[in-house]
């Protein structure tokens, strides 16, 4: 029998590379993302390397949604191996532009849209005493970064929710990994949010953010399929990729140096 993952955030970007790369090692794919037609499009190129897959489109902050994916998905392949939470947005912003709903829907999304796919594969993972969760975060889940507090929260909760998941679940044969992509050039403006106090600064923002995209700062999708694979392969802990592992390092070395920069970046 071969052995499945199930990848949320599947029908592009991170989660297609990521797709195709298991699929590839021999597994199974179980495809979960909200719109029906990329996610097709994926589960047909999955399987043109010979594998099986299984594409469910899901809301992941739905809980039903991702009660209703895993269900499938054991009915299909009886077993899930590997769960691989990808799912994400972002938004850029100053605080005061940032609202209430905003901060509802990156938490939504972002936190407990990994919390709902944990909490419905776990009974099946503790039944077969084995199981590996991967959840994907960003460096901005280690570091502050100017003008994202709210992404920052989510992501910061990402970290503390894999960390502790790692302490409770490890003895029980469940490995807990992250993978902290820095700024990755795929379809991220397609679900980049801005904010700002007028049309102008949001259309500043975005141009900041494509600038950004060009800069050799930035990782490619194949990149996080690759780290995840690694990982998973080499039960690690955790992975910063790419460049994104020097501005953790000086954060983690110069907290208060790091922070001050980033502050005059700013004013």
């Amino acid at each position: 029998m071969l052995p499945t993952v199930l990848i949320t955030g599947a029908s592009q970007g991170c989660g297609r590379e990521t797709a195709l790369l298991f699929a590839r090692k021999g597994y199974n794919i179980v495809l979960a993302a909200r719109k029906l037609d990329r996610l097709a499009t994926t589960a047909n190129e999955v399987r043109e390397t010979g594998k099986s897959a299984l594409a469910i489109p899901t809301d992941v902050t739905d809980a039903k949604q991702v009660e209703y994916l895993v269900k499938k998905a054991i009915e299909l392949y009886e077993k899930i191996d590997v769960l691989v939470n990808n799912a994400g947005i972002c938004l850029t912003g100053g605080i005061e532009y940032t609202t209430l709903e905003d901060f509802q829907q990156l938490m939504n999304i972002n936190f407990f849209g990994y919390v709902n796919t944990i909490k419905a594969l776990l009974p099946h993972f503790l039944s077969r005493k084995s199981g590996t969760i991967i959840n994907v975060g960003s460096f901005g889940g280690k570091m502050p970064l100017p003008q994202m507090t709210a992404y920052c929260a989510s992501k910061y909760a990402v970290t503390g929710l894999t960390d502790t998941l790692r302490l409770e679940l490890q003895s029980k044969g469940i490995n807990i990994s992250s993978v902290q992509p820095g700024v990755i050039n795929s379809n991220f403006m397609e679900r980049a949010k801005f904010r700002g106090g007028d049309n102008s600064e949001v259309e500043n923002r975005r141009q900041q953010m494509n600038y950004v995209l060009e800069s050799n700062f930035v990782s490619q999708p194949k990149d996080i399929a690759e780290a995840i694979w690694n990982v998973y392969k080499n039960n690690q802990s955790e992975i910063v990729v790419g460049p994104a592992v020097l501005a953790t390092e000086t954060y983690r070395l110069f907290p208060g140096l790091t922070q001050f920069l980033m502050g005059k970046s700013v004013e």
